[in-house]
């Protein structure tokens, strides 16, 4: 059987188009999504965050469920989950 340690998401490192890369918490991460989606407009959303009626729950479905979004051409945001403690 899996260890349930193996699923746990609390850090992530994030890469981002011209900076170094970060290390953020969950909730770090969280409110960074939640930023930039407050800038996209609604209909420039992927179609599987427009279900959402907030902003705090398309983030968190992203954060749940993938790993980059594609915030324009020639940038990007993409984060992965990272242990940082043995």
């Amino acid at each position: 059987m899996p260890d349930s340690l193996m699923y746990q998401q609390d850090d992530f490192v994030v890469l981002e188009t011209n900076q170094p890369e970060q290390f953020m918490t969950a909730s770090e991460l969280l409110e960074k999504l939640k930023k930039i989606l407050q800038n996209f407009n609604f209909q420039d959303l992927p179609k599987d965050l427009q279900k959402f009626n907030s902003v705090e729950a398309q983030a968190q479905y992203l954060l749940d469920t993938s790993c980059e979004l594609d915030i324009g051409v020639g940038q990007y945001l993409q984060w992965y989950a990272v242990r940082l403690e043995k």
